[in-house]
């Protein structure tokens, strides 16, 4: 199983960044995707996740109505649209994949069991 984050990059506060993950290896359209970040000498945070048919998404409080997640099964494609960037915004984003089923995404980074790499988000002031 494979996950491959990428889309991230270096961008100046009020901009956008779009992220896709790519899975490889399972089924995507099987499992809960999310979104998780990690910024320098903090812990890995929840961001988003929607549900196996995109029918239930969740964020965090600090991304509602700034950032948009996705998907598209037949391409085995999660995005992320990430607009109104912030400085706090900056870190290392991972796609995670949850095999268990349920009527709204988990936020517990427990309950994932695959994750990508990562792809570097920096938003300067």
């Amino acid at each position: 199983v494979q996950l491959q984050a990428s889309g991230g990059g270096l961008v100046q506060a009020g901009g956008s960044l779009r992220l896709s993950c790519a899975a490889s290896g399972l089924t995507q359209r099987d499992y809960v995707m999310g979104w998780f970040r990690q910024a320098p000498g903090k812990e890995r945070e929840f961001v988003s996740a929607i549900t196996e048919r995109g029918g239930n998404t969740l964020y965090a409080d600090s991304v509602r109505g700034r950032f948009t997640i996705s998907r598209d099964n037949a391409q085995n494609t999660v995005s992320l649209q990430m607009n109104s960037l912030k400085p706090e915004d900056t870190g290392v984003y991972y796609c995670a994949a949850d095999r268990s089923s349920t009527l709204y995404p988990r936020q517990a980074a427990r309950f994932y069991t695959y994750w990508g790499q990562g792809t570097q988000v920096t938003v300067s002031s």
